[in-house]
């Protein structure tokens, strides 16, 4: 291998997150995606950084870890945080893309980069000498999860997750359903189908007793716990959807003045709203039940399904026996992992430890040490999670403050946002939950710009 070329493998969001980072700072990548010649049983083209589940990033409230993790990300020039936001539809407070148009610019940036070399095959095996990336994400190929399992001596990388519907928006009866987003006034940015407590219990005894794709090899196969199907919602008890994606709460049906009983959200999935996705109706029923079942929705009697829910393999290693807190496999320093593949779950989440892998091959190549960012910032709460929780009940996590180490009392300004002066007394760790979210934010984005003015990780990118 030629000096200072970096391969990376897969072109999902950590993969072309990586290449980026790692291309922006001199080094020549190649970058292995194996579709087009190869489709997985989720993606649908050949583009980078193709999403197949929801079209929502996540949060983008200042303060929350999932905003927090997106602004650290800026910070740090992220490639899919820049071009997601170019393709922004409205979803209230959260990032949400129009899919076709972020894979597009994401693909069209990637390809015109003079320092990354786009290579469509298949790669099923791991290189065993110079600098790697590993980012293939949860659709993972046979022949290389094979790879990988002799490498890390590992017998299982698999659990399954599901992806949920999409409904042409034509096919919507607008006068059953209202605009509105939870807590705020005025139209929202999502539609609403409302459902009376008879409505609901005929719907969720439907799904009880609806047909299901065969679980087959992986029946006690675990899911995610953030990304359930509704129908193992439901199984859970009658009211578990209703304090889940159903819940009602925040939001008042205008043609009733109350708060229905449960209601289905439909979030816009392109920038020009002709088609929505019904959020957290994950699923893994057969077709023709869920467009018989989810026509019970008050609104979607007629619906046109552009997509319909399906079932998905997810890959991921047990990163805190292989891993080191850089991403480099302990048994090969030379591999770095991306990813969903290292047991964080979510599209940001995932282009973040892509970041983190590409900067350090790059800096492993440069011949300078690896940087790992402060465990007080989402990117430092992340890495610790996956790298240091107990092997055997490791499992994939979102980005959350329950990953942040506790608000010290030097953390603890004297002067609290909205609140005036803090009296010495309340400078403990017993703030409220606003407070407490708001030292933490900013103390993470202290000590990230403390971190990248140290270890100097932004001095070597290319003008």
């Amino acid at each position: 291998m030629p000096e200072k070329k970096l391969i990376v493998i897969g072109g999902g969001l950590a993969g072309t997150e990586a290449a980026w980072q790692a291309a922006r700072r001199g080094i020549s990548v190649l970058l292995y995606e194996m579709r087009p010649v190869r489709l997985t049983p989720a993606h649908k083209t050949g583009n980078l950084a193709e999403l197949v589940c929801s079209n929502s990033l996540g949060s983008l409230k200042d303060v929350s870890a999932p905003g927090l993790l997106k602004e650290e990300m800026r910070k740090l020039g992220s490639l899919v945080i820049e071009k997601a936001e170019g393709a922004r539809v409205p979803a209230g407070m959260a990032l949400a893309v129009d899919r076709d148009r972020f894979s597009e610019e994401v693909t069209r940036a990637i390809q015109s980069h003079p320092n990354i070399t786009v290579l469509h095959e298949e790669v099923k095996e791991i290189p065993s000498k110079g600098i790697a990336v590993l980012a293939t994400g949860p659709l993972t190929s046979d022949p290389l999860a094979e790879s990988l399992q002799k490498i890390t001596d590992t017998d299982r990388l698999f659990f399954y997750d599901a992806i949920s519907p999409i409904v042409d928006a034509e096919s919507i009866q607008t006068d059953r359903v209202f605009r509105a987003s939870r807590y705020e006034s005025g139209e929202g940015d999502y539609l609403n189908c409302p459902m009376d407590e008879a409505t609901y219990q005929a719907f969720y005894e439907a799904m009880l007793a609806a047909e299901r794709v065969p679980e087959k090899s992986f029946e006690k196969t675990p899911y995610f716990e953030g990304c359930l199907p509704i129908e193992v919602m439901a199984e859970r008890g009658r009211l578990t959807p209703v304090f889940g994606p159903m819940k009602p709460v925040g939001l008042i049906d205008p043609k009733t003045g109350k708060q229905p009983f449960a209601v289905v959200q439909l979030r816009a999935e392109n920038q020009y709203g002709s088609c929505y996705n019904m959020v957290g109706f994950q699923t893994r029923l057969k077709w023709p039940e869920q467009r018989r079942i989810f026509r019970m929705i008050p609104g979607l009697e007629d619906a046109e399904f552009l997509r319909l829910g399906s079932l998905h393999r997810n890959t991921f290693i047990n990163t805190p026996r292989l891993l080191s807190e850089s991403l480099q496999l302990r048994t090969q320093p030379g591999l770095f992992m991306a990813g969903q593949i290292v047991g964080v779950e979510g599209y940001v989440e995932s282009a973040a430890m892509g970041c983190l892998a590409g900067l350090n091959a790059a800096r492993m190549l440069l011949g300078e040490s690896v940087a790992v960012p402060p465990k007080t910032t989402a990117h430092g709460a992340l890495i610790r999670y996956i790298t240091q929780s107990h092997p055997t009940f490791f499992q994939p996590m979102n980005t959350n403050f329950g990953l942040f180490p506790p608000i010290e009392k030097s953390d603890i300004p004297s002067q609290a946002p909205g609140e005036g002066a803090v009296p010495r007394k309340r400078r403990s760790r017993k703030l409220n939950k606003a407070l407490r979210h708001q030292v933490m934010v900013d103390r993470a984005l202290g000590d990230l710009s403390e971190w990248i003015g140290q270890s100097n990780v932004l001095a070597d990118i290319s003008a």
